[in-house]
């Protein structure tokens, strides 16, 4: 097990004013996200936190295992000012009961990027506090994590991993106050090693489309790429891009069409703000997506 260093760094999200709460949305792509009309939205709230005085719920991911969904976010400790990771469930995607926290260290934590590689789930959560990109894996899935190795020095607001090409990919904003640079990393296994790409930074001084806002999606052979529009305000609404070229040496995107996917609707529990998606095609052919809001 990896030593671990009392460290805390609030992440922009922490200082927000705003109360976020999770929803899930459907479409008949990850770029077209809407209100489901069998869902009474928002599904998680700070209120559904019973282990904690939680602040706000955001930053949702979720994975289904054998009939399952299970739903990990961020829970804001209104008492220690630093961000926890809380666990909901569902047998059908549209229904959602909390859990526990299942993640809490010494610093703060929220983005928990969950996936599953070789029959073990794993996890990135944002661990500004550690100065390192971390990984987390399973030990006992979905309650019991352990730091498993630091993948990336530096800190990286909301890095976002995925397996494309036979390699591993990750963005990860290292402006995490300014919300203003990507980063691109590879490795050619998940342990790493891992390198900056040599286009890296791939965005610079633009808020509007650098911070990642989600789970980086392949829909039909194509690589969408969410990012938080932060202007005027960090989590405005979410855009998404397609990976048009991606290589060792090389990179390019372009926005999609649909962009921006998900803004605030006016008198809903989502009217401030919109900043993440976790889209997932269903057995079904349609998409479902569990999101965040704020008012």
């Amino acid at each position: 097990m990896i030593e671990i260093q009392s460290k805390h760094v609030m992440s922009s999200t922490c200082q927000d004013q705003r109360i976020w709460a999770i929803g899930i949305y459907g479409g008949d792509s990850p770029v077209s996200l809407s209100p489901i009309s069998a869902v009474e939205n928002p599904v998680i709230t700070r209120d559904d936190v019973t282990d904690i005085k939680a602040e706000f719920v955001a930053d949702p991911f979720m994975v289904e295992d054998d009939g399952t969904w299970f739903m990990f976010f961020e829970a804001l400790n209104r008492e220690t000012s630093r961000g926890e990771v809380g666990l909901a469930v569902s047998s059908d995607g549209f229904h959602w009961e909390y859990r526990q926290i299942v993640l809490r260290e010494s610093f703060h934590l929220s983005y928990p990027y969950v996936f599953k590689w070789q029959d073990d789930y794993y996890m990135i959560p944002e661990t500004l506090g550690l100065n390192h990109v971390c990984l987390y894996k399973a030990t006992g899935f979905p309650f019991h994590w352990e730091l498993v190795e630091r993948l990336i020095e530096g800190a990286h607001a909301d890095s976002s991993i995925f397996y494309f090409d036979n390699r591993w990919w990750m963005f990860g904003c290292s402006t995490p106050f300014a919300h203003d640079v990507l980063n691109l990393y590879f490795a050619d296994d998940l342990m790493g090693p891992w390198y900056e790409h040599p286009q890296s930074p791939v965005i610079r001084g633009d808020r509007r489309t650098a911070r990642p806002g989600g789970r980086v999606t392949n829909w039909e052979g194509k690589l969408i790429r969410f990012a938080q529009d932060c202007y005027p305000l960090y989590g405005t609404q979410l855009r998404a891009f397609e990976i048009t070229e991606l290589t060792t040496w090389s990179y390019r995107e372009e926005e999609a069409r649909e962009t921006p996917v998900l803004s605030g609707q006016a008198d809903e529990w989502n009217r401030a703000g919109m900043h993440h998606a976790d889209p997932h095609l269903t057995t079904g052919g349609d998409w479902i997506a569990c999101v965040d809001g704020c008012s």
